[in-house]
């Protein structure tokens, strides 16, 4: 029997398969963040495809908080409707729809803004990375709520599931870090400090939007001496964990440039998601090139996750649950349309 290909129901998440379209930033809307025709035929071809959980790409919570002029927002009301069009169709062919909220702190290369970080250390001199600008504690309150107003038009644009983006070395990830991170007021120094930051994150945006589940994803290793590291990372996910967050997203590095990242096979990153899973006892997406259905197996008969996250292979084939079916031989689940084609 195919776990891959099988529904998910638990704690109220409800999904007809276990294949999960991971976010990964397309770079194609115009600078006022607005959903385009690109994405309504970039995501529905997926959902098309058979999908069980599409979720989108890094959505920013405010307009500097974009990694690039092209990115998509959700930080003002006229943003929501282009959502809602995409969730409607993307439903119509059965996927569930996630968001993930996202601000890229001093990974940003807007033109016109000053990138924000807990500490005023670029990510880059190379690039067009700027200094950033090192946040107060009233500013970083003005990015909770803009966190939370965002979570808010998620649900109210029809989005099932949120995801915080904590990870790849953006604004929250950078919070975790100690190599980030040189704060000395309450949000720095100590790892309890340098992750209340994200718990508060979550937190504020669970109790805004009460039963919408929240996934966060994570870098679990930053791949750098004296940097963030898995223990550090089981740590916050049990606290995570105690607060309501449903599913940690694991995926690794991003955070520094200097990181020494291991060697790229299939399966790299999987292995984190598997330590987490089983000393938080929390739901976990794999993700790190994972290409065939055969891995996906793989990881969830080895008990290393929960969904399975397709990134490239799904930008290579949007119709990858289809051959997934035909190996399986359930072609009920190809669309009718395109059975002889399998």
């Amino acid at each position: 029997m195919s776990l891959l290909l099988s529904p998910y129901e638990e704690n109220g998440i409800f999904l007809k398969n276990r294949v999960v379209m991971p976010p990964m930033c397309m770079y194609k809307a115009e600078n006022d963040g607005l959903i385009a025709p690109f994405h309504l035929v970039h995501y529905t071809a997926r959902a098309m495809g058979g999908v069980g959980l599409i979720i989108v790409e890094a959505t920013a919570v405010e307009a500097r908080g974009r990694i690039s002029d092209n990115d998509l927002g959700l930080w003002d009301d006229n943003q929501v409707s282009g959502h809602q069009q995409l969730i409607h169709l993307c439903h119509a062919y059965g996927a569930k729809m996630g968001v993930q909220l996202a601000h890229a702190g001093r990974k940003s290369i807007c033109a016109t803004s000053t990138p924000v970080a807990p500490s005023p250390i670029a990510f880059s001199d190379k690039n067009g990375y700027k200094l950033p600008h090192e946040l107060s504690l009233e500013e970083m309150q003005e990015v909770k709520k803009h966190f939370v107003q965002a979570a808010l038009r998620a649900i109210y644009a029809g989005y099932e599931f949120l995801e915080l983006h904590a990870a790849h070395g953006y604004l929250l990830c950078e919070f975790l870090s100690p190599l980030s991170n040189q704060r000395t007021d309450q949000y720095g120094g100590s790892l309890e400090n340098r992750c209340a930051f994200v718990i508060e994150i979550a937190q504020a945006i669970l109790d805004a939007t009460q039963d919408v589940p929240l996934f966060v994803r994570i870098s679990a290793d930053e791949w750098m001496e004296k940097g963030w590291s898995v223990e550090e990372s089981i740590y916050l996910s049990k606290k995570l964990q105690n607060i309501g967050v449903a599913m940690i997203h694991v995926s690794a590095g991003g955070n520094n440039e200097a990181q020494q990242m291991p060697p790229l096979v299939p399966l790299y990153q999987a292995a984190y998601a598997k330590v987490i899973r089983e000393s938080v006892k929390i739901p976990t997406i794999a993700v790190g090139l994972i290409t065939t259905a055969e891995e996906g197996e793989k990881l969830l008969q080895g008990g290393f996750c929960d969904l399975v996250a397709y990134g490239r292979e799904l930008l290579r084939n949007p119709n990858f649950v289809f051959y997934a079916a035909k190996e399986e031989g359930k072609k009920a689940l190809i669309e009718s349309s395109y059975l002889r084609a399998f």
